[in-house]
C-alpha cells in the first residue's frame, strides 16, 4: 500500500509540476518554434521533461535508501549527464558530435559499474562473451537517440513511457524485485502526469532532456534489474527490447530508409513512420493511440510468458510479427511506404 501512496504522490508532483513549468516556460517564452519539419504550427512551451527527470532521479536515491543494494551509481551519473546536456540543447542547442560524446560516456558509467548483457534465453541460452559489452553499448546509446527521434507528436513519447514503465512494473512484481517495481512505477507516473498536458493538442512539450533521459532510463534497467533479479537475468534484455519494440522498428526502419537515400542520418525529419502517418492525413491522437494499443499488446503478452513460462518463450515471436506486420498494414494502406 505505501508503494501506491508513493507512486499516486509521483503521479501527482509530476502533473503539478509540469504545470507550473509550463507557465514559467510561457513567461520566458522558452518555446519550441514550428519550421518546415515540426509537426506543430503554434510556438508551444518545451523542456517539460525536466520534473520528469528531477521527479525519477530524486524517487531513485530514495529507494536506493529504502531498499538498500540497489543504486547504481553509472546510472545516476550517466543519467544525470545525458538530462543536463539535452536541457542545454533544448535552450541553445548543442552540435550532434557532443551530444553523442556524453551519449558514449554514459552508457560506459553503466558499463563499468553494473556490467553488460551476458546473454538471451529466447533462442536456447545464448551467450555474448566480450561482444557483449559492444552491443549493450550500442544499445544504451541507441535507445537514448532512438527514443529522442521518436518523440515528434503529441502524446507518443508520454505514452509510451507509460506504457514501458508498467511493464515493468508488473515484471518487477513477477521477478521479485522490489526496488524495480517501484522505480518503474515512478517513471509511469511521473511519464503519466506529464502526459495529461502533453496529450492532443499538447499544450507543452517534452523536449531533448525528457526523451533522452527515458531512452537512457528504459536502455540501463535491465542491466540495473540483472543485479537484483531472483531468477532468469537473461531474459531481461528480450524484454527490455520487445517494452519499446515499436520506437525501435520505426527508427531503425526510418534511419536505414534515410541511409540507403544517403542523407545525413543525425540531421532533423519528417520522415519517421509516425510522422508519416500523421502527414497522410491522421490526426496525432489516433497515431499515438495505434503506437500505444501495438505497445500494450506486446508487452500483455511479454508479461503472460514470464508469469506462466517463467521466461520469454520463442512462441513470444509470432506475436511480434503479427502486430508488426498490423503496422505495416496500416502504412502501406496509408500509401505512406515508398
Amino acid at each position: 500500500m505505501s508503494d501506491l501512496i508513493i507512486i499516486a504522490l509521483v503521479f501527482a508532483a509530476s502533473y503539478f509540476g509540469v504545470g507550473f513549468y509550463r507557465r514559467w516556460s510561457s513567461h520566458n517564452e522558452v518555446f519550441a518554434l514550428p519550421n518546415e519539419r515540426s509537426s506543430h504550427t503554434e510556438p508551444t512551451p518545451h523542456g517539460g521533461g525536466i520534473v520528469i527527470v528531477v521527479i525519477c532521479l530524486f524517487a531513485y536515491v530514495g529507494i536506493s535508501v529504502y531498499i538498500p543494494g540497489t543504486y547504481s551509481w553509472g546510472y545516476f551519473a550517466g543519467a544525470l549527464i545525458v538530462a543536463l546536456v539535452s536541457f542545454l540543447d533544448d535552450l541553445y542547442s548543442i552540435p550532434f558530435p557532443w551530444r553523442l560524446l556524453i551519449h558514449s560516456i554514459a552508457a560506459i558509467l553503466v558499463l563499468v559499474d553494473v556490467d553488460t548483457w551476458h546473454g538471451i534465453t529466447m533462442l536456447g541460452h545464448l551467450k555474448f562473451g566480450n561482444w557483449g559489452y559492444v552491443l549493450t553499448f550500442i544499445w544504451i546509446v541507441w535507445m537514448i537517440n532512438s527514443y529522442n527521434f521518436m518523440d515528434g507528436i503529441d502524446g507518443l513519447a508520454g505514452l509510451q513511457a507509460v506504457i514501458a514503465g508498467l511493464g515493468w512494473l508488473v515484471l518487477g512484481l513477477i521477478l521479485n524485485m522490489p526496488a524495480i517495481f517501484l522505480f518503474s512505477g515512478v517513471i509511469g507516473a511521473a511519464s503519466l502526469g506529464f502526459l495529461l498536458h502533453n496529450w492532443s493538442p499538447a499544450k507543452i512539450f517534452m523536449g531533448d532532456v525528457g526523451s533522452a533521459f527515458l531512452g537512457f532510463t528504459f536502455a540501463s534497467l535491465p542491466l540495473i534489474a540483472r543485479t537484483v533479479a531472483d531468477k532468469n537475468p537473461d531474459l531481461l534484455p528480450i524484454a527490455a527490447v520487445l517494452f519499446v519494440w515499436f520506437f525501435l522498428f520505426d527508427s531503425v526502419v526510418t534511419l536505414l530508409r534515410r541511409a540507403a537515400r544517403g542523407e545525413k542520418i543525425w540531421q532533423a525529419h519528417r520522415e519517421h513512420l509516425f510522422q508519416r502517418l500523421v502527414g497522410s492525413g491522421l490526426t496525432h491522437r489516433r497515431v499515438t493511440v495505434f503506437y500505444g494499443v501495438l505497445a500494450f499488446i506486446l508487452s500483455t503478452f511479454i508479461l503472460l510468458s514470464v508469469e506462466f513460462r517463467e521466461d520469454i518463450e520463442i512462441a513470444i515471436l509470432p506475436v511480434v510479427i503479427i502486430l508488426t506486420g498490423l503496422l505495416l498494414v496500416v502504412l502501406a494502406k496509408r500509401n505512406v511506404l515508398g
